[in-house]
């Protein structure tokens, strides 16, 4: 699992700097193109699919597990009428969510691992929060399934019987023959996500049982290239702002990993799925 001071790397960087090239609900995640135009209609389309994919209805108890900046537990509330529960590892994406004062919404600064809710929920949305369950180390060592296998065993003990879960993940796919994209690719996990790591679709499949169904799996290698794509030209269209106000070595380092990452979701060595996963009750 990502330490607290390997999720303050990635995420804490200024929740202005990320508002400067995020979409205005803040989602740092993939984007859904179908038929839409810009990025905030790609991100709200996104949520609309997992919350599909999650049941949730009005009244739904919902559990956001990688809650970010409050992107979805702002959409699942506002739009499905539900009540939503966040946690997040990373203190200033807590505060964000604490200073959008969003309605039927509670937040919790909580490694997944010691989070012990007091009611169970009756959906569960985890949005590419999955990077960092396992280590690089660690599936290098083949110890990832079992904490993936963990981590579904955690989710099913805090859902109600007849429970659906919304999952994306970011997934690892082809090997880089390029020296260049190796460095590359290899320089944003240990750079931009330390401690974190792709996952591989048949991580989660392994993994899944006996404690969820995949009931439906969409990629969205595509989407995801076009999002990168999106945001790396909000990006450059900031850089003296960012520049002036964090300096250049951050616009840099984002530069060239947004960069990286259009690459990698155009060449295939990266791709994005979705899941609707069913609780299997006993």
């Amino acid at each position: 699992m990502s330490t607290r001071t390997e999720v303050e790397t990635s995420y804490d960087v200024g929740n202005d700097f990320f508002r400067m090239w995020l979409d205005a609900g803040m989602n740092y995640t993939c984007g859904v193109w179908n038929g839409v135009a810009t990025l905030e209609e790609a991100q709200q389309q996104k949520l609309q699919v997992l919350s599909d994919f999650a049941r949730i209805a009005p009244g739904s108890r919902v559990l956001d597990i990688g809650c970010g900046w409050g992107g979805a537990l702002d959409y699942v509330t506002r739009v499905r009428g539900a009540t939503a529960h966040g946690i997040t590892l990373s203190q200033a994406q807590y505060t964000e969510v604490v200073e959008r004062h969003l309605s039927r919404t509670s937040v919790e600064l909580v490694d997944y691992r010691d989070f012990e809710p007091t009611e169970r929920f009756d959906a569960v949305l985890s949005i590419c929060m999955m990077e960092h369950v396992a280590t690089p180390e660690q599936a290098r060592r083949g110890e990832h399934v079992p904490l993936y296998r963990d981590f579904f065993r955690r989710v099913h003990s805090w859902t109600r019987p007849g429970a659906w879960f919304g999952l994306q993940t970011i997934l690892r796919d082809r090997v880089p023959r390029s020296r260049e994209d190796l460095r590359d690719l290899h320089w944003v996990t240990h750079t931009i996500f330390p401690g974190g790591i792709s996952l591989r679709l048949e991580d989660v499949v392994c993994s899944v049982g006996p404690y969820w169904e995949i009931v439906t799996i969409r990629t969205r290698r595509e989407d995801y290239a076009r999002t990168t794509a999106e945001w790396l030209s909000r990006l450059i269209a900031n850089e003296s702002e960012i520049r002036a106000r964090w300096g250049g070595d951050v616009f840099d380092g984002y530069h060239r990993y947004l960069r990286t990452c259009v690459r990698a979701f155009t060449k295939h060595y990266q791709s994005l799925a979705q899941y609707a996963l069913r609780r299997i009750d006993e």
